[in-house]
């Protein structure tokens, strides 16, 4: 992990905490919130708050994330708002976060500049000891204020300077204005600079997370399901019909095209598709050769040509899938029938232009794991877990790629693989959505006759 480390791959854009008075405040915030203190002198943070220093520390990776649930968070310089998000146990908490910031920024800008900004993504579970639980997170509210409650004691005074106004005797109360006074002296002036957070509610209804070994659920689209890459059996009851593993393939393809979530790299508009189909080849090609004795570092293009030459007969079948599917795009070709049950199905795929895009594309990313690009953007957890297992000469080269081909432009790379440009249509009056499942699907589910959950 140090070469993932070194190269800003790996708790990269961290915030540093090293002034004492940031120490100080986090200090504060941290015991407001766990009862729990550091005595370190400098750490890092992400958008959070959480340090991996600290819970290093603490021996306590989750000290602001007890149970994975109701996600703490500790708040020091709006420099967080870039700041990744550690140890994520749900898809949806750092787009929360990153929500809170962008609502709240002249406000946290102020707040920060005095005390830590202390809070917690809440909803009505405080465990999640059964797969069951995790349907009953269905909003997840915001709840903030500093370590001092400048935004409770801002609430309060407020409420004292209209009943002074109001009041026929709020002139002569002596106690009122002398309780004005004494929150004045803690909050400022709240009529000329008013201290308020947004109260910020966000239903989370379709969402990745990390218990019980990495769960999708699929609640709000018109076919429900719940995907469980690492294995579906033994989640128990659950609210849901269906539930898929990787090895259902079929399934899933089925699940993806019911509820129109996904669409083929090459009837994508706007992007060059063979060259995204290419590079995932060469992803494909390192992952065979890399336990050999060929040397990957720097390799070029005519490398790369040499050695898919070299190791044909002992290449992977999604190699010679996309291989089919380039020749295809570029040369017209013969169209391969590539089939949901074929291992290069989905490294054809991405996610469709759904407010769902980025929960498709990360489970995309799981069922298509040796498009280590892909793995990187879009699922960091699962990235940094595989990296561990990988041969040296993969490390390296994977490294070395996500250093020059994706660190230099993130966000054009991002756009290339995943964004979708505008429609050139006039956009259409909404209509009531057509029903799109035939009758045999309503009387057999939209999956075919599956018995039984994860068979």
């Amino acid at each position: 992990m140090k070469r993932l480390i070194k190269s800003g791959l790996m708790f990269g854009n961290l915030v540093h905490i090293d002034s004492p008075a940031l120490v100080d405040r986090y200090n504060r915030a941290l015991h407001h919130l766990t009862g729990k203190r550091t005595e370190l002198t400098d750490f890092h943070v992400d958008i959070s708050g959480y340090s991996p220093e600290v819970g290093d520390a603490l021996q306590d990776d989750l000290y602001l994330n007890h149970q994975g649930v109701n996600r703490q968070f500790i708040l020091l310089s709006m420099e967080q708002r870039t700041a990744p998000l550690l140890n994520t146990k749900f898809s949806t908490s750092r787009d929360i976060l990153k929500r809170f910031f962008a609502e709240n920024e002249a406000q946290l800008f102020a707040l920060t500049a005095r005390d830590a900004v202390a809070g917690e993504l809440v909803n009505s579970v405080y465990d999640v000891s059964t797969p069951a639980r995790l349907f009953d997170i269905r909003r997840i509210t915001i709840e903030a204020d500093t370590t001092g409650g400048t935004v409770a004691n801002a609430e309060k005074l407020g409420q004292m300077v209209d009943r002074f106004r109001t009041e026929p005797d709020g002139w002569f109360d002596d106690v009122l204005i002398a309780d004005m006074i004494g929150l004045a002296g803690k909050t400022g002036d709240v009529l000329r600079n008013p201290v308020r957070l947004k109260e910020m509610s966000f239903d989370q209804r379709n969402f990745w997370t990390a218990h019980f070994g990495g769960l999708y659920l699929f609640q709000d689209v018109p076919h429900p399901a719940v995907i469980a890459p690492g294995g579906a059996k033994g989640l128990g009851d659950l609210p849901l019909p269906f539930a898929f593993d990787a090895s259902q393939p079929n399934q899933i393809a089925r699940f993806f095209e019911l509820n129109g979530l996904t669409e083929t790299i090459v009837e994508a508009r706007g992007v060059d598709a063979a060259a995204i189909l290419r590079q995932k080849m060469d992803f494909i090609l390192v992952d065979a050769v890399a336990g050999t004795h060929e040397g990957l570092s720097g390799a070029s293009r005519a490398d790369m040509r040499r050695l898919a030459r070299i190791y044909w007969d002992q290449l992977p079948p999604e190699f010679h899938a996309l291989s089919s599917l380039v020749n295809w795009a570029e040369n017209g070709g013969a169209w391969p029938r590539i089939t949901s049950d074929h291992p290069a199905y989905f490294y054809t795929l991405r996610a469709a232009d759904t407010p769902d895009a980025a929960l498709v594309n990360m489970l995309l990313a799981e069922l298509a794991p040796k498009d280590i690009r892909q793995l990187f953007i879009c699922h960091k957890e699962l990235f940094y877990r595989t990296y561990a297992g990988w041969p040296e000469a993969k490390k390296a080269y994977v490294v070395d790629f996500l250093k020059a081909e994706y660190q230099v432009d993130k966000a054009g790379a991002r756009r290339a693989l995943f964004g979708h440009e505008p429609e050139m249509a006039e956009p259409e009056v909404p209509r009531a959505p057509r029903k799109v499942v035939p009758d045999m699907i309503a009387r057999v589910g939209p999956w075919g006759a599956v018995k039984g959950r994860g068979r």
